[in-house]
């Protein structure tokens, strides 16, 4: 599935973009948009993939896809 198909499928296709990229306490809210979207693996390794570095993607805050990168 290219990424153009599954954003389609995201569950925060209209969401503002303010939502989700916040700052601090603000992520934790930001990131129950993800809960139970269909395409989240998806747009976690789109994320992962590209090394974007802002923003919650696949449910994953910056510095938690910072830390998975480490492992």
């Amino acid at each position: 599935m290219t990424s153009g198909e599954w954003m389609g499928n995201a569950a925060c296709r209209s969401a503002e973009p303010d939502e989700l990229f916040v700052q601090g306490a603000q992520q934790n809210r930001a990131k129950t948009l993800c809960h139970g979207c269909l395409v989240r693996t998806e747009c976690l390794a789109e994320a992962l993939d590209n090394r974007i570095e802002f923003g919650v993607w696949g449910g994953m805050t910056e510095r938690e896809r910072r830390t998975l990168l480490r492992r």
